[in-house]
């Protein structure tokens, strides 16, 4: 079983949406999966979500997935929720990937917008309604318009939290006025979807985060969250300043490759890329150790 849900936390407050590890010859690393999942909750998340865009979903197939959340789910589910991404731009895939998920034992649903075709709201309202339906499991939106090239607008985002099973939203819109309405008035769980705004989205009663540099400095962002809910402002606005060069640093290059440079460099697994994503070359990597280093991550 996983941590106890609640409504404020229903997948906890500190995942990260983790990459999936291959081996050399680029194949599925499952063992590697399980060791990087189990360090990730030994550094204090209480979640995390596997098959997301870090985790290269787009170019791992409907069996890797399930494979996947299975190894996970096995290695760390009774210690943190485990979120299987299954957002993609056809709502009939999508449902079947949530109802493979469940299957797999995946304690909860990540649902990206879908991207590229652009659908107008009342289609996104349908696709997320019809995940919702798919499966019994609680559900996070995503909202991410920088990369699916539509938002979630605030009337959309209220419609979807009348749905019991739709719970909560990954905010990666960059618009905290748009967030602080839609908070308001939807009901959602609110997790930052963007790391820069952890501590911004948390002032305005974000719950949590669903975070990439927490492949890195999950404890900073567990202090980070506990200052700030404790009443201690000013010791979390002082983790937020650290940490900083680390949120540039981690998104000069795309983050699945920056993330997976750094574990490589600290010897936790990760292994290559798949096309169309390449790995860094050697000035973007040593400005990576700049960065890291910067904000207290040597490699």
């Amino acid at each position: 079983m996983a941590p106890t849900s609640t409504p404020a936390a229903p997948f906890g407050r500190v995942l990260t949406a983790m990459v999936t590890p291959f081996t050399a010859d680029g194949a599925l690393d499952l063992d590697g999966a399980q060791r990087l999942a189990a360090h990730l909750v030994d550094a204090g998340n209480d979640g995390l979500v596997v098959n997301g865009t870090t985790g290269e979903s787009p170019t791992t197939s409907d069996t890797e997935k399930d494979r996947l959340v299975r190894a996970v789910v096995e290695a760390v589910g009774d210690r943190a929720f485990v979120v299987a991404g299954v957002g993609t731009n056809d709502t009939a895939h999508s449902a079947e990937l949530a109802r493979q998920a469940e299957t797999a034992g995946a304690h909860g649903l990540l649902t990206v917008t879908p991207y590229y075709n652009k659908p107008p709201q009342e289609g996104l309202y349908r696709h997320f309604t019809t995940i919702a339906d798919a499966t019994g499991l609680p559900v996070m939106l995503y909202d991410i318009p920088g990369r699916s090239g539509v938002p979630i607008e605030t009337e959309t985002l209220v419609r979807l939290g009348e749905h019991p099973r739709i719970v909560a939203n990954k905010d990666a819109k960059g618009d905290l006025a748009a967030a602080s309405w839609a908070l308001s008035r939807s009901g959602l769980a609110w997790y930052s979807g963007d790391d820069m705004l952890n501590l911004p989205l948390l002032a305005i009663g974000a719950t949590g985060f669903v975070s990439v540099v927490g492949h890195l400095v999950s404890p900073e962002l567990r202090a980070l969250l506990d200052a700030y809910t404790s009443g201690d402002v000013t010791k979390a606005a002082e983790i937020h300043q650290r940490l900083l060069p680390v949120y540039t640093g981690m998104f000069r290059a795309q983050g699945v490759i920056t993330t997976k440079t750094a574990l490589a460099l600290r010897g936790l697994p990760a292994g290559p890329l798949r096309l169309p994503l390449v790995e860094l070359d050697e000035a973007a990597t040593e400005q990576l150790r700049r960065d890291l280093a910067a904000g207290g991550v040597h490699l």
